[in-house]
């Protein structure tokens, strides 16, 4: 069975690898070592809709880029 120190460790790792800033990773990390793991669950719900949000502003950008390389394709050919 897992310490709880290896716990926080693979808590604090994911954090820090979901791009969370340092500042909400001692956040969540006051919630879990103070026994609430499940508080954490608004704070990554919220940073998952921000990082969605750019996945999709970056897809519209990637979406218009598609459509003139298209277009100046067409043209040239």
């Amino acid at each position: 069975m897992a310490e709880a120190s290896d716990t926080f460790a693979l808590i604090y790792q994911n954090l820090r690898d979901a791009g969370c800033d340092m500042q909400m990773t001692e956040d969540c990390m006051s919630l879990v070592k103070g026994g609430d793991l499940k508080g954490i669950l608004p704070i990554l719900q919220q940073y998952r809709k921000v990082l969605l949000m750019t996945v999709r502003s970056g897809q519209k950008k990637i979406d218009c880029l598609d459509y003139l390389i298209y277009k100046i394709q067409k043209e040239i050919i």
